[in-house]
């Protein structure tokens, strides 16, 4: 069978959709699927074993400037790479309207979420096949997608553990001084973020366990506030990476403390443990899954809500990553 899946951005949310890969790879041996996505995150599909091709496209790039992709001919290169493969079918595991209108245009049927499931409901019409899945505000990503895949290519729902695909040992060591910890303090929502002073204070504790606070960045912005967090704990501030060489930071990590951003997601598809921390999103939703996580979250928190700060104290957080020292989390 040969199959497409479309699951276009962000970083969280394709590694999100990678445990359903697995699983379909595991009930129908043989299978050979492609996976549409964004340019920027095209290096982690192609990490896992059951992909053949990654075809990237550059949404983003061509709403920003649509007459130049239409008149340099990006898009219809796309289109010609998106149509070359014929698919048995083809899954938008995105439910969102753009997705579904970039899937419509490869050859072979769609399925994706109903109405009631999809994140945005329009997104149902483009599909030749509709199914029922948990609202994506009510139960975690990682699920929803699983079990979209298992009804579309139908096969029972597994009820192992998700898995990821990913090998941990595939990606090369970096040039580390040593054991270290990785500090992933960047988002793109502001009140996901943690005060630079408190992953300071957080460095300068896992100093005091034999641990070098490695701390990368993405953002001129987050740059400043790396260069601010090294320089108070006598940190290392990692250069700009691509994603690969970022997979290798987290893979060869005694552990890493992060925020809920896409980083901390791959880090725990690769089977690093970790303490995450949550503030306006809610770990049952979008909290890392795999071995060893442990998660932090205001207990009173019920619902996502992006005006709620993270304001976890560092006691909490050190705590916590202590047990994980020890050989504790999930």
């Amino acid at each position: 069978m040969r199959l497409l899946i479309v699951k276009t951005s962000s970083l969280g949310d394709v590694v999100h959709a990678l445990p359903a890969l697995s699983d379909a790879a595991a009930a129908q041996p043989g299978l050979i699927a492609d996976w549409l996505v964004e340019q920027t995150f095209a290096e982690v599909p192609g990490w896992h074993p059951a992909v053949a091709r990654v075809i990237r496209c550059d949404l983003r790039g061509w709403r920003r400037h649509p007459w130049r992709a239409l008149r340099g001919g990006d898009w219809v290169s796309f289109t010609g790479e998106l149509r070359a493969q014929p698919y048995d079918l083809i899954v938008d595991a995105q439910g969102l309207v753009k997705s579904a209108w970039l899937a419509r245009r490869a050859r072979g049927p769609l399925a994706g979420p109903d109405r009631r499931s999809a994140r945005e409901p329009l997104a149902s019409l483009f599909y030749d096949h509709r199914y029922a899945v948990p609202r994506h505000d009510r139960t975690h990503a990682v699920e929803r997608a699983r079990r979209l895949l298992a009804q579309a290519l139908g096969y029972a729902l597994p009820a192992t553990p998700p898995d990821a695909g990913l090998n941990r040992a595939g990606f090369p060591a970096p040039p580390a001084p040593g054991p270290y910890a990785l500090l992933l303090h960047g988002s793109s929502w502001p009140n996901k973020r943690w005060p630079p002073q408190r992953w300071a204070e957080l460095g300068r504790w896992l100093r005091r366990q034999g641990l070098t606070p490695a701390v990368p960045w993405g953002s001129s912005a987050e740059r400043e506030d790396a260069q601010a967090i090294t320089a108070a704990c006598d940190g290392l501030l990692l250069p700009r990476c691509d994603l690969s060489t970022l997979a290798g930071w987290l893979a060869h990590a005694r552990c890493f403390v992060g925020v809920d951003t896409g980083l901390a997601h791959l880090g725990a598809a690769l089977g690093v443990p970790a303490v995450t921390l949550y503030g306006p999103t809610l770990p049952q939703l979008t909290g890392t899954l795999g071995a060893h996580q442990l998660h932090l979250a205001d207990a009173a928190a019920r619902r996502i809500d992006r005006r709620r700060p993270l304001a976890i104290e560092v006691e909490r957080v050190t705590a916590a990553v202590e047990t994980l020292l020890r050989g504790g989390g999930q």
